[in-house]
């Protein structure tokens, strides 16, 4: 029987390739090359960025510091796992970076963490609404994937991670695994504990909701 994981590499085969590709013409001095790479990659990292902090603008500078450091460490870059998944981790450690920055200021400023952003952040991450869908049906839809949000910033950065990794970015638990750098079994165990959080905190929302 096949794995899940190996049917999932499989599928990621022929965009590592081309991935492997550029990256190797970056290495000799190419920089069109990585701004192929940067047009690939810039939506999907912002939108783990966002998931990550919940804030817009710091998911925006988040993302563009992520692809400064790829840039200037692509040299040292030697595929032991994919380029996806390197520059994953890259992004993941600035956007923890930026949650130590934020929550520091929120302790030694007192401004609340969880004060209100930029809701430009639903022009970015909000999925296309078919042409049936009314102006009643997409606020609805809307306002539940702002709640959806509140409910992932609840969880501890250790649950978030893995939710985010595995249930929005579609990562293999192999891939979590180097991203993260811990075991499949604690990978497993952080998600189950996440999808349990939001399951609960999603029924009292949708119970609000309607």
């Amino acid at each position: 029987m096949i794995s899940l994981s190996k049917r999932e590499s499989d599928r990621n085969k022929p965009q590592q390739n081309d991935d492997n590709h550029h990256v190797s013409m970056c290495q000799k001095g190419d920089v069109n090359a990585f701004q192929v790479l940067v047009e690939r990659y810039q939506k999907k990292m912002l939108n783990m960025a966002y998931r990550m902090t919940g804030d817009y603008e710091e998911a925006c500078e988040i993302t563009q510091e992520a692809f400064l450091s790829a840039f200037k460490a692509i040299r040292k870059f030697r595929g032991e796992a994919s380029f996806a998944t390197w520059l994953t981790r890259i992004t993941l450690n600035q956007a923890r970076n930026q949650l130590k920055k934020t929550r520091y200021i929120s302790h030694h400023e007192g401004v609340p963490i969880d004060a209100p952003v930029d809701t430009k952040a639903n022009q970015v991450y909000d999925s296309p609404a078919s042409q049936e869908e009314t102006a009643l049906e997409q606020l609805e839809r809307k306002e539940l994937q702002s709640e959806v949000q509140k409910c992932i910033d609840t969880l501890p950065d250790e649950f978030r991670e893995v939710l985010v990794l595995r249930d929005i970015q579609e990562f293999s638990y192999d891939e979590i695994r180097d991203i993260l750098g811990v075991p499949e079994g604690t990978i497993k165990s952080r998600l189950f504990r996440a999808r349990e959080a939001m399951k609960n905190c999603l029924k009292r929302v949708v119970g609000d909701i309607r």
